[in-house]
């Protein structure tokens, strides 16, 4: 008769994300997921293959979730300006609250990981796209409605934004100032 896990394997990949968010990968320990998850080593092991696997598994779970918000803020009805405004501002939301200052866990991997980890950054690349993609269709819904220059390249813009909110989740580790966060947004929204 096969044996009952003794855990949720959701709840276990959500108490990883939290501890691989705010340690990364390389500074969270065997151990460490052990007392995060209240489980044994050989029920990590059995659950999850190894702890860089769940570490995927945690990844996927962050990008599911941040970029599946973010991506609604952009696809709400409304004025495109307004929704792209809306969707920075979500960003400095989130910094803001994030009193760890853990910054962004898909900006974190992709710094930690910097190229040396195919998979990894398969899934960085993957969340980026997704981002991007988005914020291109709102740009332009915008130019074709005549909020946004519809003479800019939209793509040239939704990597401009793309690389901004990536940069305010980085200096918000350093400098949380939430004035100084709105001012970037307020600026990258005068560029559209």
């Amino acid at each position: 008769m096969a044996r009952t896990k003794g855990f949720d394997p959701d709840v276990a990949v959500d108490q990883a994300m939290e501890l691989f968010w705010a340690n990364g990968y390389a500074n969270t320990t065997p151990q460490q997921l052990v007392e995060a998850l209240g489980i044994g080593r050989g029920s990590l092991y059995n659950a999850f293959t190894s702890k860089h696997n769940l570490y995927e598994l945690a990844l996927r779970r962050y990008h599911d979730r941040v970029t599946t918000r973010f991506i609604e803020v952009l696809d709400q009805p409304g004025p495109a300006r307004e929704r792209i405004r809306s969707a920075l501002e979500l960003i400095v939301t989130a910094v803001h609250e994030d009193q760890q200052r853990r910054g962004c866990m898909i900006a974190n991997a992709a710094v930690e990981f910097a190229g040396t980890d195919e998979a990894v950054n398969r899934l960085v690349r993957r969340a980026l796209h997704r981002q991007e993609a988005a914020l291109r269709s709102a740009i332009e819904e915008g130019q074709r409605a005549g909020e946004v220059d519809a003479d800019r390249d939209a793509a040239q813009l939704a990597a401009f934004l793309l690389a901004t909110i990536n940069g305010v989740r980085v200096v918000a580790k350093a400098d949380p100032d939430p004035q100084r966060l709105t001012g970037l947004v307020d600026t990258a929204m005068l560029l559209l």
